[in-house]
């Protein structure tokens, strides 16, 4: 096929653009690293969309302060639908440096794969659009539209304001939003729906200072063991979600996730067992899942013999969908004032909430899309759930109602996205482009 060799041909370009994307350390957070680097990966975007058609390219500052990157390129048929393009330049922070095996912002191959920081998530992305689009050259029948924003990783929601402060400038018959991945390599899969999240910040106190440990433990209430005490009422034995009036038992009707290959994917070790009665895919899609992010507490190295008046943890509780996320939220705050024992007093700070997400799907997007997939993988596409959250998609959703919104992207298990060793297998780069470019061909009302 005259196209898929036009990509295999781009795939040197392709490495090269993600090299020095990597090397940007795109993070948005000023108190990590400086914000010149996100200016420096939206220009970046400007400068390559440009040299593939895109026109009125400009960096718009949201309500939070980064910088998204929009653009349009008329199409050949003026008559053809708009696709509007979105990624986001923004990355995870690196975390421990020392926990990766390669420098997070070097692009480096491993075995096949290219691994660095934002390879997959999401900058593998940006790169997955602007080969398509060279593949493509002249000959793109639909109008198309880009966004690119910054702080997508922050969760401080400046483009889900821009859209709806802006919404015919984003308006579009299908929004292709590339932030997911497939099942698996070679695995082709839109994601049709996603949970959606709260997070929340619980602080105990229950002394006015420190005490020791002799003089005082064994009547004066323990901050950190109280809060152990509260956060373990979250969980069953069996590892279900046990918040009071949130169900926990709903379960996943798509495509199955096995569960070897999930062993493999998450890297569990031999002895520990999977959490849940539920199969893989209901726990992980259909269900609420909370995870203890963080717990401000003395570490043991340099701990002394005394009892803790203070603790805090930052929680995050997914939301499958079918269930408010706003309800859900005041569920965990009622049962972690409820679970409080001793008397301690219990303070719980929302920080962060988003609903979770269904696609409407069977329209001519998903069709064009399945036959691409279909082309490109040599297989039929499957649906799948993400167990994370996008709240863009909402406002999309809310904004353009008879927009079709499809979540498609290069970010498969193997990647690792937010973790160290983020990488991304050079063929689903190239069979995404494939995938996109065969879809912006095929795509019609």
């Amino acid at each position: 096929m005259e196209l898929r060799e036009h990509i295999d041909e781009l795939m040197p370009r392709a490495r090269a653009d993600l090299a020095d994307l990597v090397a940007i350390r795109s993070v948005a957070d000023p108190r990590q690293f400086p914000p010149a680097e996100c200016e420096r990966a939206a220009n970046w975007v400007v400068d390559n969309f440009a040299q593939v058609g895109f026109t009125g390219l400009g960096l718009h500052e949201t309500s939070d302060g980064s910088k998204a990157v929009f653009g349009v390129r008329p199409g050949t048929d003026p008559s053809a639908p708009t696709v509007l393009l979105y990624a986001h330049y923004d990355v995870q922070p690196p975390l421990d440096e020392k926990a990766w095996r390669t420098p997070p912002f070097e692009l480096t191959t491993v075995n096949g794969r290219w691994y660095g920081r934002g390879a997959a998530d999401c900058k593998g992305n940006i790169v997955m659009h602007l080969t398509a689009l060279r593949a493509l050259g002249p000959d793109v029948p639909v109008n198309l539209k880009l966004i690119v924003e910054g702080s997508e990783e922050q969760g401080t929601g400046g483009l889900e304001d821009f859209v709806t402060r802006n919404p015919d400038l984003l308006r579009a018959d299908a929004i292709l939003v590339c932030d997911t991945g497939n099942a698996a390599v070679g695995l082709p899969a839109a994601t049709v729906t996603l949970r959606g999240l709260v997070n929340v910040v619980v602080e105990v106190q229950s002394l006015g200072g420190e005490l020791h440990s002799g003089m005082f433990g064994g009547a004066a209430p323990d901050a950190l063991a109280a809060l152990i005490q509260i956060l373990s009422t979250l969980r069953d034995r069996a590892g279900n979600t046990t918040i009071a009036g949130l169900e926990n038992e709903q379960t996943w009707l798509g495509a199955p996730y096995p569960p070897i290959q999930f062993r493999a994917d998450a890297g569990l070790i031999d002895e520990a067992r999977l959490l849940g009665d539920g199969t893989v895919s209901d726990m992980i899609w259909a269900r609420p899942a909370v995870t203890v992010l963080g717990i401000d507490c003395p570490p043991v190295v340099g701990s002394a013999a005394a009892i803790q008046p203070l603790a805090r943890a930052r929680l995050n509780l997914r939301v499958p969908p079918g269930t408010d996320a706003v309800k859900a939220q005041d569920a965990l705050i009622a049962q972690l004032h409820a679970a409080a024992p001793w008397g301690v007093r219990v303070s719980v700070t929302p920080e962060a909430l988003g609903q979770p997400f269904e696609a409407r799907t069977g329209g001519p997007a998903y069709e064009a899309l399945a036959s691409a997939m279909r082309t490109a993988y040599g297989r039929e596409m499957t649906t799948l759930g993400q167990g994370g959250s996008i709240p863009l998609c909402n406002v999309f959703a809310d904004t353009y109602p008879d927009a079709e919104i499809v979540l498609m992207g290069v970010e498969e298990p193997q990647a690792l996205i937010h973790a160290p060793n983020e990488s991304v297998a050079p063929s689903e780069i190239a069979n995404l482009a494939l995938a996109e470019a065969l879809f912006l061909q095929r795509y019609r009302r």
